[in-house]
């Protein structure tokens, strides 16, 4: 029997890629335990548990840019987290990391255990932890290919998947017009209108909500359904003929299908769920960061999907501009989904037990 050992917290782009490769691991070693490393101040605390998996928590660690206490801290925070982990990884079998807080004392607890490590990193622009988990000599992988680096010559696997959203890919197989129709009445939205659907996030966007509730008026004068996830920490807006506000979507399946036009911010897991069941998006990168929510829509850029505008340029004025020239390119848009990443769990899943084999 396997212990298989998943490090990956902080936002749902960490976690979630975890939780689709945990259910697949799972299904097929039901005798095997998994676990996950976390922090108690991740989202991680909801969802891992929710889905029937061990957390095991670890403190977190956060490198402070300016000069401060916490500067000093840091790097015994940094080496109480690599000796929590190391309890914790004491019988593991591998050490599967996503990024995030968690997973840099992960990979060093593993490389002091001798325990064989594999990453992925779901984002074009590797992060700062999976840069150091590649110096220790993990097996990698990654959902787009990367230029140069040590990931430059990673596995390219696409991003993990939700259950949900491959379910929803193989259901529409048979007839995505007809899927697509569907989805829109699902959600309440007039199936005979384009659906503009806009969200930031679990937490929304300040920005994109600002530019929503300045083009409303807008939009619905343009004859389209507008469904817009606000955040769970903004206030919902006024319901209006047309206009759905939602504090969180609860079927992403369902929306992404239903969709004329997506208006979101380019994180990895929206970018691969988008290219699986979306037609059109307009991304809007989150300006901090390493960059990389841009480069994570680029590949969709380039195949005439998706088109990217800065946040200091999206604005009311440039959404009205570019609004009819957006919703040509969706009508123009293959009507099917995308299944290149539909095996991208399988693959890391195979990966991992090749480094488990490779170490015994």
């Amino acid at each position: 029997m396997a212990r298989i050992v998943i490090a990956g917290g902080g936002t749902a782009g960490h976690i979630e890629p975890g939780l689709s490769l945990a259910r697949l691991w799972h299904e097929k070693n039901p005798e095997d335990r998994i676990s996950f490393l976390g922090t108690k101040s991740g989202l991680e605390t909801k969802l891992v548990p929710s889905a029937g998996f061990e957390l095991l928590l670890i403190s977190k660690v956060v490198a402070p840019r300016k000069l401060s206490f916490s500067l000093l801290r840091s790097p015994f925070i940094f080496i109480l987290s690599v000796l929590q982990a190391h309890k914790y990884l004491k019988d593991a079998s591998v050490l599967i990391g996503f990024g995030g807080y968690v997973s840099a004392p992960a990979y060093c607890a593993a490389k002091l255990s001798r325990i064989p490590i594999v990453i992925h990193e779901s984002n074009a622009k590797p992060g700062l932890a999976n840069r150091l988990g590649a110096l220790l000599g993990a097996s990698l992988a990654i959902s787009r290919s990367v230029e140069d680096g040590r990931f430059s010559e990673a596995l390219i696997t696409g991003l993990p998947l939700r259950r949900e959203i491959i379910d929803t890919f193989n259901e529409a197989q048979s007839d995505w017009k007809k899927a697509r129709r569907e989805a829109k009445i699902e959600l309440g939205c007039d199936p005979d209108k384009d659906l503009i659907l806009i969200m930031g996030g679990s937490q929304g966007s300040i920005a994109l909500n600002k530019v929503v509730e300045e083009s409303i008026d807008f939009l619905l004068r343009q004859g389209c359904s507008v469904m817009h996830s606000v955040g769970q920490a903004n206030s919902l807006p006024n319901k209006r003929p047309g206009y759905i506000p939602i504090s969180y979507i609860t079927s992403m399946s369902e929306a992404y299908l239903a969709a004329d036009l997506l208006i979101a911010r380019s994180g990895a897991v929206t970018c691969s769920e988008f290219r699986t069941l979306g037609r059109y998006a307009l991304f809007v990168p989150l300006p901090i960061g390493n960059g990389e929510q841009r480069l994570n829509a680029i590949d969709l850029v380039e195949s005439d999907r998706a088109m990217i505008v800065e946040q200091n340029e999206f604005n009311s004025e440039y959404l009205q501009h570019n609004f009819q020239n957006l919703l040509g390119k969706s009508h123009d848009a293959p009507i099917v989904g995308d299944s290149s990443e539909l095996l991208a769990a399988q693959k890391i899943l195979s990966l991992m037990e090749f480094a488990i084999l490779e170490s015994k």
